[in-house]
């Protein structure tokens, strides 16, 4: 074989392997972005999950129902209802000024 056919079977090869290393990481680049946007739909999901739990807990029912059940809190009636009064000269004094919009 002359000098140029090894050269150009060299240059064949090389060409070869450069092409095989390039479709592997191709390969491995087209898997971890398949990784990356499956994890991205599941953190999605989650996200959405906490968000209708989160909803969930904070409806009015179940913040009264936890603050008569752990608080030992009671709605307010006219029955236990304390009116505080102030005499004349101290309410003057501490009362603020009226403030209009």
């Amino acid at each position: 074989m002359s000098r140029v056919s090894v050269l150009l079977m060299i240059a064949v090869m090389m060409s070869a392997l450069y092409l095989v290393r390039t479709q592997y990481e191709s390969r491995s680049l087209t898997t971890e972005i398949d990784r990356a946007t499956s994890l991205a739909r599941n953190l999605e999901t989650e996200n959405d999950r906490l968000d209708v739990e989160r909803r969930a807990q904070a409806t009015p029912l179940r913040v009264e129902k936890l603050a008569r059940e752990q608080l030992h809190m009671r709605t307010i009636t006219p029955a236990i209802t304390q009116y505080a009064t102030v005499s004349g000269a101290v309410a003057s004094a501490s009362a603020p000024a009226e403030v209009r919009p």
